[in-house]
């Protein structure tokens, strides 16, 4: 089967950073899926992966953890989807990536696709809609209310790929108020046509943007980039007692500034359920299968915001540079080989 890979780390400017080649088709045993790629998108995981770890042998490593695609063998101990299904996932970050032509994934961590979106605007979403989805209900929990808030939800980053579906999900599925971040015109614009109440400006300080809205202190603070920066600046205006999380990688993260307010930290990471073989683990199945049903209502849109073709290295390090970039709004994707 075609696939893309790397042979070792480093910068996405080498023109080997990323290669095309044949690889085995894989066979499903167990709980596992093949399912023949349709399409996928790029997350910045896939920047770090290729940036830090090394293959393990000389065969290249295999990148990307979002697809959209159709099930055609499934494992013995498979029994929730058939062959011939419509399916979209985000993958397991310890094993082998979706691009390739066909792809191996655990059932449980697997939904039914949309049926009204096609398949390049469906790849754009799992990955960022569990990240969004697993913080927003299962850690920061924003239906239960700050005692004493304002039922506000502040998202750092609000025009990425994941803060593109918080602010989605946070309207569909509560009624908080949705202040987002963003710097740039047309990623102000893309933040507020996705449902956000307010939009202001990361590139300034925050506190006197937040005073300016009239909506007292912020209950909720979903931070996706830079949050060692912020943890100051928002520890001031946040309602005693709310909740504070992060999904970004600083080196230091200093939470002294939340003590007083006993501001509760909150990390997501959406692979932690299918690397350690949760309880729960079917519960990401199961948070696919319910945005799929908003999305075919017409309560969730695709965050589509790039297209670069067909899947190959080339188009991948173009997709990758752009990523690192800092520039990108909303998902890249990229369909067939």
């Amino acid at each position: 089967m075609k696939a893309v890979g790397y042979l070792q780390t480093g910068p996405i400017n080498r023109a080997d950073a990323l290669i095309d080649f044949e690889a085995e088709k894989p066979v499903p045993s167990g709980h596992d899926l093949l399912v023949k790629i349709a399409a996928i998108s790029v997350n910045p995981v896939d920047t770090k992966i290729r940036q830090r770890r090394a293959p393990q042998n000389s065969t290249p490593a295999i990148l990307g953890w979002d697809a959209a695609g159709e099930v055609v063998t499934v494992g013995e101990a498979a029994s929730g989807f058939a062959v011939g299904d419509k399916v979209w996932y985000a993958g397991d970050v310890g094993r082998s990536g979706t691009n390739a032509e066909f792809h191996l994934v655990d059932e449980r961590i697997v939904g039914q696709a949309p049926k009204t979106l096609s398949s390049s605007a469906a790849a754009a979403l799992p990955l960022t809609t569990l990240t969004a989805y697993e913080m927003l209900f299962d850690r920061l929990n924003i239906t239960d209310a700050v005692a004493g808030g304002n039922n506000t939800l502040l998202i750092i980053g609000g025009a990425g790929g994941v803060g593109s579906m918080v602010i989605q999900l946070a309207r569909a599925l509560s009624d908080v108020t949705v202040i987002a971040t963003a710097s740039r015109p047309e990623t102000r614009s893309w933040a507020k046509d996705l449902g956000a109440h307010h939009v202001i400006n990361h590139a300034n300080p925050l506190g006197p943007q937040i005073d300016e809205l009239g909506i007292g202190s912020v209950d909720f603070v979903y931070s996706t980039t830079h949050s060692h920066h912020y943890c100051e600046q928002v520890a001031h205006f946040m309602t005693p007692q709310g909740r504070f999380g992060l999904i970004d990688d600083p080196e230091t993260f200093n939470i002294m500034p939340f003590k007083q307010k006993a501001i509760s930290i909150h990390w997501e990471f959406m692979f932690t359920r299918a690397m350690f073989n949760t309880a729960d683990i079917a519960r990401q199945g199961a948070i696919l299968n319910e945005v799929a049903n908003l999305i075919d209502v017409g309560a969730i849109r695709s965050t589509v915001a790039e297209t670069f073709g067909s899947i190959n290295a080339a188009n991948l390090m173009k997709a990758h540079a752009l990523l690192e970039s800092g520039r990108s709004k909303g998902k890249i994707v990229l369909e067939g080989f």
